[in-house]
């Protein structure tokens, strides 16, 4: 009997992007209810959803489509599910960017459209097979999956799901770099990363879309679907390793998700507004904390901790130093960070200790992010600054 799976050069290629989306779905599933982590899980179902994607075309060019018996099981089953890898792509980021995340009633709306297409696949399942018991739907004999309204409403759907979650992303590092002085350790470059990845999917449909006069033709997308698959291998090999990542960060330290609760991204609270007088005095207290109890010391110092100190609320303390200082928290604290870097290498401590034991000591907590704001502040890298004071 022969193998029911034609071992063609396209149709093995994909094969493997499928078992590899596949794998690793179930390891970031298996990650997620581990660590009851939310954002494993979407990952999970998006690495899934995305195996999905391309087996139409990995079985396709297998000849499933000029079999009778599996031509069916491609026709009524809906391997695509387009309009739900855009939810899928927004609730992933905002889980990863905040743990505490949970889908409310609200959110559900945006599961309608993928339902609507489910209902649509069993009324033509329901209709070409239990009833008429021959293709009524499916006279023309092009799967629904790889219809043209179908695939343009996908690309339409995770094009303004990725707008979403861009926005989302840009407003959330706005808040931590006005509520914490470590930002650079929470901004996620992981997700950055993986937005621009889905960017370049669909900016490489839509160009599929307008260049290609017959990209409604099966055999002229094998290459959108090898790019799709390289993009999907990226997400899943790098979307794992910041799984892992994260899960161990979660263990050693768990302030970093209690920051996030700190972060209501969706809220907009009106601005407090201080007169000169006010704002002048919150001034004179903050910079007592800078320069006698050295607050900045702390690697971890929130806005919420400057304002139990001082035993006001966070808006009022970023007010006045966004106000006062022209600064946001984050790079304030840096600042000062740094002239406290400069102040110690003035007196020689770079004898005794290396520059990054310096930075430790004045509150930074990894060798990048102290390079980084200190070429922000003094327009040239640590050791250049060290070499012209020597």
């Amino acid at each position: 009997m022969n193998f029911p799976f034609g071992f063609g050069q396209k149709s093995s290629l994909l094969l493997i992007f499928f078992f590899h989306g596949i794998v690793f779905s179930l390891l970031l599933l298996r990650k997620g209810i581990l660590y009851n982590n939310k954002a494993s899980k979407w990952l999970s179902f998006l690495l899934f959803l995305c195996a999905m994607y391309i087996a139409p075309y990995m079985l396709g060019y297998a000849n499933w489509y000029a079999n009778k018996v599996t031509i069916e099981i491609l026709f009524f089953i809906p391997f695509m599910q387009v309009l739900l890898i855009g939810p899928v792509i927004y609730f992933y980021t905002k889980s990863l960017l905040n743990p505490s995340f949970k889908i409310d009633k609200k959110d559900r709306l945006h599961f309608i459209p993928a339902l609507l297409y489910l209902a649509y696949s069993l009324v033509v399942f329901v209709t070409d097979k239990l009833i008429l018991d021959e293709f009524y739907f499916y006279s023309d004999g092009r799967d629904k999956d790889l219809a043209n309204w179908y695939q343009t409403a996908g690309v339409i759907s995770m094009s303004y799901y990725l707008i979403l979650s861009l926005k989302h992303y840009s407003t959330y590092k706005k808040l931590v770099f006005d509520k914490v002085s470590f930002a650079d350790s929470i901004l996620f470059q992981w997700i950055q990363n993986f937005l621009i990845a889905f960017l370049s999917i669909i900016i490489l449909r839509v160009l599929l879309f307008v260049l290609n006069p017959e990209w409604g033709e099966f055999g002229s997308q094998f290459w959108h679907y090898i790019v799709f698959s390289f993009v999907v291998f990226y997400i899943s090999i790098n979307g794992y390793a910041n799984a892992v990542k994260m899960s161990f960060l979660n263990d050693v330290n768990s302030k970093n998700v209690n920051v996030f609760s700190e972060l209501e991204i969706d809220d907009k609270p009106k601005q407090e507004t201080l007169n000169q007088k006010e704002l002048d005095l919150w001034k004179e207290k903050i910079l007592q904390l800078i320069k006698v109890d050295k607050i900045y010391e702390n690697p971890k110092l929130t806005l919420s901790d400057v304002s139990k100190r001082l035993e006001t609320n966070p808006k009022t303390i970023s007010n006045s130093i966004n106000s006062g200082f022209e600064m946001n928290f984050n790079d304030f604290i840096n600042h000062y960070r740094i002239e406290a870097v400069k102040e110690k290498l003035k007196k020689g401590a770079h004898k005794k200790s290396t520059l990054l034991g310096i930075a430790f000591d004045c509150g930074f907590n990894s060798k990048a992010t102290f390079n980084r704001a200190f070429k922000k502040s003094t327009a040239e890298s640590p050791k250049d600054y060290l070499q012209k004071l020597s």
